[in-house]
């Protein structure tokens, strides 16, 4: 087994190592130095989203969303919320379908807000609809996150 996970950078997209015995809060980028747990959801592009469900050894739950929705808009804070609190046990990201269909496409992201947990590459798990923080919270424990 090895000491490291493989963390991608949301601000320049490449691969870091980080020592699991290294608190993740300390963890900085090799390549850009910036850190690589904001506590923040990251707005991705397709190629963004791409590079973390294939790469990130953490999962990656990612907010299906456009800014006419009003449940999205609705879920929004409980989302970054929830990121705050849990990260860096998951990485949270958030796409706007709107801007980037051809990467919702092919997940078949037929109604948002739509939330999909990744885990290197693979589909864990999918929810439609707006939800709270408990509700939210709830869905994530469900699936031993």
């Amino acid at each position: 087994m090895s000491n490291t996970k493989q963390v991608v950078c949301p601000y320049c997209n490449k691969l870091s190592r980080l020592s699991i015995a290294k608190d993740a809060d300390e963890g900085h980028c090799g390549a850009c130095h910036k850190r690589l747990f904001t506590g923040k959801a990251i707005k991705v592009d397709d190629d963004g989203l791409k590079r973390h469900i294939q790469k990130d050894d953490l999962p990656v739950l990612v907010d299906f969303w456009a800014p006419w929705c009003a449940p999205c808009k609705m879920m929004a804070p409980v989302f970054e919320q929830l990121a705050s609190e849990v990260e860096p046990r998951v990485r949270f990201l958030k796409l706007n379908t709107e801007d980037y269909p051809s990467a919702a496409a092919p997940l078949g992201i037929r109604s948002i807000p739509t939330l999909i947990l990744f885990k290197r590459g693979r589909e864990l798990a999918r929810v439609s609809g707006a939800m709270d923080k408990s509700g939210l919270s709830n869905w994530l424990q469900q699936q031993n996150i």
